[in-house]
């Protein structure tokens, strides 16, 4: 059977005995897991003593997790079982190392595929990695704060009237998005200083390419214009977006916590909740902008063209 591995850290501003509770404790775990936020509704039990707990859901499958064994403020150590959508197990580890008031927090995965599945091994890697990093975030959020910043609205099937636009279109890491996306933003809200007359509607970015496996992301940033001008100084382009219903998923928080809406559609279209329309791009608009209201209660709707 394929054997892989994961570890994903994060260096949370908390002592070590506040996240030793969160982690050690299943109690804690529903307020900040990277799975259960995708299905609020799913079944979730967990024993009187914290120390196991069990899940069912349309979209999050089934399983169990259990805690094996344990050093306060040090480590935990874990079974896990899913049940469905197939069977397997794996041993998941918590490491906490106190940094100056601060803890370094390691989240590791020991884990085997069915032999039949040998050819979605890096796929494993990728999609179990990004989960995990989801969960550090949400997990630094309740450690931190007592809350985690992230709230998921499932608005359910609309009608998008469609757009012209002017925007970038840029190909790069993943990992180097944000920053990428920061300064194409940038660049387009000097452009529209000069030109707020013909903005029509929010900012949004069409994601054309997500290759997780491979880190490589394209996609386009833009304004919804009126009229689209005859001339574009380089590197601003014009394009449109038909109209078409979409699902909208509004994601309500800072834009580290995006993951977690797009993992969400992601798990909405495979639990076959709605049918994706391949033949136009996802795309996020953005309801309101960084600097107008506080990181925390920014929200984005992220919109998936349907059949």
């Amino acid at each position: 059977m394929p054997k892989f591995n994961i570890k994903k850290s994060i260096v949370i501003d908390a002592p070590a005995a506040r996240v030793y509770d969160c982690v050690s404790d299943f109690k804690h775990w529903t307020s900040w897991s990277p799975w259960l936020i995708m299905e609020p509704e799913a079944t979730v039990n967990v024993s009187d003593d914290g120390n196991y707990y069990e899940w069912e859901g349309k979209r999050v499958g089934s399983g169990n997790m259990r805690v094996t064994d344990k050093k306060e403020n040090e480590w935990v150590d874990y079974d896990l079982t899913f049940l469905k959508p197939w069977k397997s197990t794996s041993r998941v580890r918590f490491e906490l190392t106190p940094k100056n008031g601060s803890t370094g927090t390691d989240w590791y995965m020991f884990s085997s595929l069915p032999f039949f599945m040998f050819w979605m091994k890096k796929m494993m890697i990728a999609y179990v990695g990004n989960d995990y990093e989801r969960g550090l975030k949400m997990l630094k959020d309740y450690a931190e704060d007592g809350q985690v910043h992230s709230e998921l609205g499932f608005r359910g099937i609309e009608d998008f009237e469609g757009c012209t636009y002017v925007g970038i279109h840029r190909t790069c890491a993943i990992d180097e998005s944000p920053e990428a996306m920061s300064a194409d933003f940038d660049t387009l809200q000097k452009y529209f200083k000069e030109h707020k007359e013909l903005i029509s509607g929010n900012p949004f970015t069409i994601y054309q390419k997500w290759d997780m496996v491979g880190n490589k992301m394209s996609y386009t940033s833009g304004f919804p214009v009126k009229s689209l001008p005859g001339n574009l100084p380089d590197p601003l382009i014009r394009g449109e977006i038909p109209s078409t219903g979409v699902y909208t998923l509004r994601h309500t928080g800072t834009y580290e916590h995006l993951g977690n809406g797009w993992s969400t559609m992601y798990n909405l279209h495979r639990a076959k909740e709605f049918k994706m329309n391949k033949k136009i791009y996802p795309f996020e608009s953005y309801r309101n902008m960084p600097g107008e209201v506080p990181d925390k209660q920014l929200i984005t709707d992220i919109h998936f063209p349907v059949k």
